[in-house]
């Protein structure tokens, strides 16, 4: 147990109402593909929420173990990977005023190399991971409801991001979505 039990109430309601800061432009306008972003990462704080007291708990090893483990390993390099692509290539410009877009999403250039080759969405495809690593560390009911919310939102939310996408770059986007996949590589 990393944190005693009394402090994950506060804890989640901390890093929620800094999540909710970060989101407050995407919150006011709902059709905004950072609306159901945020919602999805909630799920997500909620299945890490009630899973937290047993992480670890099953044997490493175990198919369960295991998988969760892939899935959580590549929830943590796809992003790291994602932003520094968005940052270096994509040349976001504070000029882009959207205020629902965080500073790395303003990019001026669409990027179409590294993860982004093979798929259109490599963060939302990490917090996919992320959400089913955490959520096989323990099946529960409560546990099932999320990740399967969680997993909605975050295609609703791409859906969303595609349509602004398209929206800022056009045919190049339209092309682009016709060479890759939203998710998985060749499959999703």
């Amino acid at each position: 147990m990393l944190l005693p039990l009394q402090a994950y109430p506060a804890t989640f309601v901390i890093v929620s109402s800094v999540v909710l800061y970060i989101s407050r432009g995407s919150i006011m306008r709902p059709r905004s593909h950072g609306f159901y972003r945020f919602f999805a990462v909630e799920c997500i704080f909620g299945l890490i929420w009630i899973n937290l007291p047993v992480w670890g708990d099953d044997p490493l090893l175990s198919p369960s173990q295991f998988l969760a483990q892939l899935f959580l390993v590549t929830s943590a390099w796809l992003p790291l990977h994602a932003a520094r692509r968005l940052r270096r290539l994509g040349q976001p410009s504070s000029a882009r005023k959207d205020q629902t877009l965080i500073g790395f999403e303003k990019t001026t250039r669409l990027v179409t190399t590294g993860a982004f080759k093979y798929i259109r969405h490599p963060m939302y495809t990490a917090l996919i991971c992320l959400a089913w690593g955490v959520f096989l560390q323990r099946f529960t009911w409560l546990g099932l409801l999320l990740v399967v919310a969680s997993t909605g939102l975050i295609f609703v939310t791409a859906q969303r991001e595609e349509e602004e996408c398209i929206a800022h770059f056009g045919d190049a986007y339209r092309d682009y979505m016709r060479r890759t996949r939203r998710f998985v590589p060749y499959l999703l």
